[in-house]
């Protein structure tokens, strides 16, 4: 929320997220704009001034959780084993896009909003925090190399929506994940 905004746009902007947070975490990245304008008491324009996109407003929904993750990537960028790092800090994000409904899509990488109009803020936090993990895994040769952490978010998220119609989704998504970490092969 740009600081310069009248105080009233800021109240505006303040309502609106309160309200979004609460219809994303019922609703999911469908959240209706219009219903949350309605809830708000706002005109649908004065949401989509705030939030030109649907993005935007899963983003900014789910900016508190991106800061944690961040957080965690700083604290774990000291552990002795690096790839255990690594995984540990992918289950947290799909940990947290379990918890936090919206917050995958608002991770995705699709085209149909333009780059130029809207970045991808969230991606861009995790993949800057989880950088120094990921080329540490790689100098240590626990993970190959030419991996991104844009592949490993890509692969959790993917993970995350392809699961979130089971019925005990969050434990299908951890399982699915440890499957994809481990590869196929049994463990000797």
């Amino acid at each position: 929320m740009p600081v310069h905004q009248r105080a009233d746009a800021r109240r505006n902007y303040a309502r609106i997220l309160a309200v979004a947070e609460d219809e994303v975490a019922a609703h999911g990245a469908d959240a209706s704009l219009e219903q949350i304008a309605r809830i708000t008491g706002v005109g649908s324009a004065t949401v989509r001034r705030h939030f030109p996109t649907r993005r935007a407003l899963l983003e900014a929904v789910s900016r508190k959780r991106i800061e944690a993750l961040c957080v965690r990537a700083h604290e774990l960028a000291s552990t002795s084993d690096s790839r255990n790092a690594l995984v540990e800090w992918l289950g947290d994000v799909v940990s947290y896009c379990v918890s936090a409904r919206g917050l995958a899509a608002a991770l995705t990488y699709d085209g149909a909003e333009s780059v130029q109009m809207h970045e991808n803020t969230c991606s861009a936090a995790l993949e800057e925090a989880a950088g120094p993990l990921l080329h540490r895994a790689v100098q240590d040769g626990a993970v190959a190399a030419g991996v991104t952490v844009a592949d490993l978010i890509t692969l959790t998220v993917g993970i995350v929506l392809a699961t979130e119609h089971y019925p005990d989704f969050g434990a299908q998504a951890h399982r699915l994940f440890r499957l994809a970490v481990t590869g196929l092969s049994p463990q000797s």
